[in-house]
């Protein structure tokens, strides 16, 4: 677990990244732009979940306003804490890369498939029970 001067020192580099550039060595440029494809990435999936989430909110009206504001809310809240996660992972990992460590592990990618499962159960069972 992180202590919380790392947790500080991690969010200045979120609106600071010419300061990662102060550690360590540059890596190879196509390492340091795969990061940033992969940023790109969790941040269109964050974009889709808040998508969806507005989706299930707008065009399902027929639903129950408990159920329909627990999916919305649910995916909107996912994506939110998928875009935080993405432009963390995107600074661990460059600071890693220029300090020649392995990348940092993340439980992330399972978290958010078993989040993305979860409300996909509870959507494929809504619409087995018809109006719910």
């Amino acid at each position: 677990m992180r202590s919380v001067s790392d947790l500080v020192r991690s969010l200045r580099l979120w609106f600071s990244p010419g300061r990662v550039r102060d550690e360590g060595e540059t890596p190879d440029y196509r390492f340091s732009l795969a990061n940033e494809r992969t940023f790109l990435a969790w941040i269109r999936t964050a974009l889709a979940l808040i998508g969806g989430g507005f989706a299930v909110d707008q065009f399902l009206p027929d639903l129950r306003w408990g159920v329909r504001a627990g999916l919305a809310l649910a995916l909107i809240g996912t994506g939110a804490v998928c875009a935080v996660r993405a432009v963390d992972h995107w600074v661990r990992c460059e600071r890693a890369m220029r300090r020649g460590e392995d990348l940092p592990g993340s439980r992330f990618p399972a978290l958010l498939a078993v989040m993305v499962a979860v409300v996909s159960v509870v959507m494929v069972v809504v619409v087995a029970l018809g109006d719910a």
